[in-house]
Parts: structure tokens; C-alpha cells; sequence
């Protein structure tokens, strides 16, 4: 393999800057009619967040070989529609958390049912944005992005969740409810990167598939960890939430000191999932450090 000289910090700004500008160049500017609505559209998505979906598209892209520019609106895409759930599960009828990314979550700003219809819009937004590019394989994301954000993803894993609470799983039942509530979308933001490139090969998909679910369990393991461990300021949300409303976690159900050491098997795992690639994974490598060495 050859020496690399990459440094991921460097790489993620760039490309952290980079979809913030196309995300503010996709969402409807304020002073056009529904003026309140697309107001709060963009307070639930600009300026917040670390951005790792996209991150993941920009990534895949490259390690096909494919520029930056192809994969933008794979990246707008997913960082839309993980804005619109986080905006649903803050309501009350759902998390119930008044704080988000370090300021008052969009239904506590804009109210209720301003919420409901933002996470409705951008959801729209988000496939409408990857339908506008014309590209080869823009079918392909559209029918990644769909599979990952409903009932049998995103949404379902979400409904798992509520219809968990109070209750004590088993480390089966945790890893599919994640599977589907966290990891659906980490797998949709890696593979959307790769569609974005003109063509694809199947062994690409197979390691990235590989990669991606590591990465959205080690995602959930370092979240739960974080949920117990940090406090409200550093995390920009409510923390030990998950606890006092008795939800099962990798947490309460392995402690501490063996979920840390899922996160340590998981990112090994990962790197293993791209040892066949040279330097041209080295941004997926980096991303796969920043989720697991996130600090506990």
C-alpha cells in the first residue's frame, strides 16, 4: 500500500463547507412565499451538525474515482433528510427534546405543526434534489435513499424505538432496531456517494455495504456512550435522555467498558472491510477514526 500523506481534518472542513453551501443553495431562501415555513426549513438544517452523512458520500465518490461535484447532491440529499428526522423526533409525540444542535429544536422555535411540515418538506426536498441532477445512476439513489428512510429504515427503526421503551431487549433486538434507526442512513449516505460516480461495480457496493453497517452500529454504540457519559452542552441535546425514559442501549445492556470495546472491534472490523484500496479509502478510513474516537 502506498504512504499516504492524508490528514482527515483538513479534508472533512473542506468538504463540511462545501455541503453547507450547497445546502444553502437547495433550500428555499425566506422571502419567498411560504415565507414561515421555509424560514424554519432552514433553521433545521443550516449551520448545525457535523455533517458525517454527507462526509460519507464525499468519501464513496471518491474512492470511485468520481470528483467532488458528482456526489453534492447525494450529500444535500441525506444531510436533508436526517435534518427532517431529527425535526420529527424532537416533538413531543415522538423524543420529546426541547434542545437541538445547541439551540431550541425547531418545534419549540416555530411550534408543532410548522415541525410536521418542515420534516415533510425536506424529505420532498431531499429526492427532488437527487431527481434534478439527471445523472446516470440517479434511479438507483433515488430507490437507496427511499428503502433507507421508511418503514423498512429509518421510519421503521424510529417505531421500533417508541414501541421499545420501558422495555428490555436483547443485544439482537438493539443491533436491528439500529440497524434500521441509525444504520439505515449511514448505508444510504455511503452508497449514494458511490451511485454517484457513472458506474459502479458490484464488489464496490459489497465492501461498501460491509463498511457502512460496521460504521452505522459503531455510530449508535459511540451515541449511546455519549448519552450516559457527556453532559447536555457538549452533545447540543438533552443528555442521559435515554435513561430516564428506561430505554435499552448498548449502555444498559453491556455497560460501559464493553461498549467502548464493540467501538474498538467495529472500527477494526472497518479498516478490514478496506484493506483491499490504497490511499484512495483514506477518507472513509478517517471518517470511520472521527466515529469511533469521538471522546467518551
Amino acid at each position: 500500500m502506498s504512504i499516504s500523506s492524508f490528514t482527515f481534518e483538513p479534508w472533512a472542513a473542506i468538504h463540511q463547507q462545501r455541503v453547507e453551501a450547497a445546502l444553502d443553495d437547495t433550500l428555499p431562501v425566506v422571502d419567498i412565499q411560504p415565507e414561515r415555513l421555509h424560514a424554519a426549513m432552514r433553521y433545521a438544517v443550516l449551520g448545525g451538525g457535523k455533517r458525517v452523512r454527507a462526509l460519507l458520500s464525499y468519501a464513496s465518490a471518491e474512492l470511485l474515482g468520481a470528483p467532488a461535484s458528482s456526489a453534492d447532491a447525494a450529500a444535500v440529499s441525506v444531510e436533508l433528510i436526517h435534518a427532517f428526522s431529527l425535526v420529527h423526533d424532537d416533538m413531543p409525540c415522538m423524543d420529546d427534546d426541547n434542545l437541538r444542535r445547541g439551540k431550541p429544536s425547531c418545534h419549540k422555535q416555530y411550534g408543532d405543526a410548522t415541525a410536521l411540515l418542515v420534516g415533510d418538506a425536506l424529505q420532498s426536498l431531499a429526492f427532488q434534489c437527487i431527481a434534478d441532477t439527471n445523472a446516470p445512476q440517479a434511479l438507483k439513489q433515488v430507490q437507496v435513499l427511499a428503502q433507507a428512510t421508511g418503514s423498512r429504515g429509518m421510519c421503521g427503526g424510529q417505531d421500533i424505538d417508541l414501541q421499545s421503551t420501558g422495555k428490555l431487549l436483547s443485544r439482537e433486538a438493539l443491533e436491528n432496531m439500529h440497524q434500521y434507526k441509525t444504520g439505515a442512513l449511514i448505508r444510504a449516505a455511503t452508497l449514494l456517494g458511490a451511485y454517484a460516480a457513472d458506474s459502479t461495480e458490484e464488489i464496490h457496493i459489497n465492501l461498501l455495504n460491509q463498511y457502512s453497517q460496521n460504521m452505522g452500529l459503531a455510530f449508535q454504540v459511540v451515541d449511546d456512550i455519549l448519552d450516559a457519559t457527556a453532559d447536555t452542552q457538549t452533545l447540543g441535546k438533552t443528555a442521559g435522555k435515554d435513561a430516564l425514559q428506561e430505554k435499552s442501549t448498548y449502555v444498559s445492556l453491556l455497560g460501559i467498558d464493553e461498549a467502548k470495546a464493540l467501538v474498538t472491534t467495529l472500527y477494526e472490523q472497518t479498516l478490514q472491510s478496506l484493506a483491499g484500496f490504497d490511499t484512495q479509502a483514506d477518507s472513509l478510513r478517517g471518517i470511520a477514526r472521527f466515529i469511533c474516537e469521538r471522546p467518551f
